[in-house]
Formats: C-alpha cells, sequence, structure tokens
C-alpha cells in the first residue's frame, strides 16, 4: 500500500492559504503510507514530466485535520516517490488542529 486512503475532495474546511502562504510553512518529513489524497485522477504525463515542480512548490501540501493527513497537493511527487521506493517525502503540513 502506497497512501493510507485514496480519497476524492477535501472534506477538511477552506483554509484559503495561496501559494505565497504555503511558502510560509516549513516542510518536514511525513510517511507516504499516513496520507490521504484529494484526488483520485492521476495525469501519467504529468508524472513522467521531469519538470513537473518547475513551477510550483518543491515541497507537497498537506493539511492535517482531525488527526488525519489530507495530500492536497503534490500527488505526483508523493507517487514518484514512492516509485523510488522511499517510504517519507518531505512536505509542508498546515495543521488545522490548532
Amino acid at each position: 500500500m502506497i497512501f493510507r486512503q485514496v480519497g476524492e475532495g477535501r472534506p477538511y474546511p477552506d483554509h484559503g492559504l495561496k501559494s505565497r502562504d504555503w511558502a510560509k510553512v516549513a516542510p518536514r518529513q511525513v510517511r507516504l503510507d499516513q496520507l490521504i489524497t484529494t484526488k483520485a485522477v492521476l495525469d501519467l504525463q504529468q508524472l513522467l514530466a521531469e519538470n513537473s515542480t518547475f513551477y510550483g512548490d518543491l515541497f507537497p501540501h498537506v493539511v492535517q485535520w482531525r488527526g488525519d493527513l489530507y495530500l492536497e497537493d503534490g500527488l505526483h511527487r508523493a507517487l514518484r516517490a514512492a516509485l523510488q521506493q522511499r517510504l517519507v517525502l518531505h512536505a509542508r503540513v498546515l495543521d488545522l488542529d490548532r
């Protein structure tokens, strides 16, 4: 199993963060098997593109809500990490439980 669960949609409340706001959240290590995805569809071209993070954040965005970790942005980066047999990845984690 790569992810804890494959979900569709964001069950947590809107946090209102923009890209520049995410940049203020320090990255930390997250285990792939603890993540719940918010997208069930994968774009294979984006997964295989070498420059897929060129215009975006280098780190995936994760939202912690009610004790669960939701992968909001970075599904392709997380899957690439799994294909490289890595169990963890560095992600920006926004804690909505606080």
